[in-house]
C-alpha cells in the first residue's frame, strides 16, 4: 500500500478542480498575508486563482502538470508545472497545508515536476518563491535549481520582484 503522506498523482481535471481551487486559494492566501505582514503589500488572489481556473488547460500535459498530495480523499498538497517558452518549464503554486509539512510531501511533489519537465521534453526548469519561503528554498537548491535574475516569463510585477527568489536548473533528458 502506498504511503498516504507520499501519495501524489496528477489532476484528474475537472473532477479534482474543487481541491486545485482551495489549494490555490490557501496558499496564495497565505503568501499575501505574509508578503503584507513583512513588506506591506498585497496581490490580487481572487483573481489570480480565477485566470488561472480558467486557464488550466496550460497546466496539463503534454506541456503542463497539476499534481496534488493526498491524504485519503483529502488533497494536501499542489505542484503546477507549464511550459513558457519551447524548452523552458515553470513551477507553480507549489505548496504544502502546515499540517502535513517535513512529511516529504513537498519533495514527492518537485520530483514529480522535475519528471514531467522531463517528459514534456524541457531543457530548463524555473520557478519564482517568496523571499520568506526559506524552507522551499533549501529544497529547490537540494534538486540542483540555483539562484537566477528574474526572468520575463515571471508573473511577479517587476516593482516587487525585489521581493522573490528566481531559481533554474538544467532538466537531463533520459532516467
Amino acid at each position: 500500500m502506498t504511503d498516504p503522506v507520499h501519495d501524489v498523482r496528477i489532476a484528474a481535471i475537472p473532477a479534482d478542480l474543487p481541491h486545485v481551487e482551495r489549494l490555490w486559494l490557501e496558499y496564495l492566501t497565505w503568501g499575501n498575508d505574509e508578503n503584507e505582514a513583512r513588506h506591506g503589500f498585497r496581490l490580487p488572489v481572487r483573481e489570480a486563482v480565477d485566470h488561472d481556473l480558467q486557464v488550466i488547460a496550460q497546466f496539463e500535459p503534454p506541456h503542463g502538470r497539476v499534481l496534488l498530495a493526498w491524504q485519503g480523499d483529502y488533497a494536501f498538497g499542489i505542484g503546477c508545472l507549464r511550459g513558457i517558452a519551447p524548452d523552458i518549464g515553470e513551477i507553480k503554486r507549489m505548496y504544502v497545508e502546515p499540517a502535513h509539512r517535513g512529511t516529504g510531501a513537498g519533495s514527492a511533489l518537485l520530483d514529480g515536476l522535475i519528471a514531467a519537465a522531463r517528459e514534456a521534453g524541457y531543457a530548463r526548469l524555473r520557478l519564482d518563491s517568496p523571499d520568506f519561503m526559506a524552507d522551499a528554498h533549501r529544497l529547490y537548491r537540494r534538486r540542483g535549481f540555483e539562484p537566477i535574475e528574474p526572468y520575463p516569463e515571471s508573473e511577479i510585477p517587476e516593482d516587487l520582484r525585489a521581493w522573490w527568489v528566481f531559481m533554474e536548473r538544467p532538466v537531463p533528458q533520459g532516467r
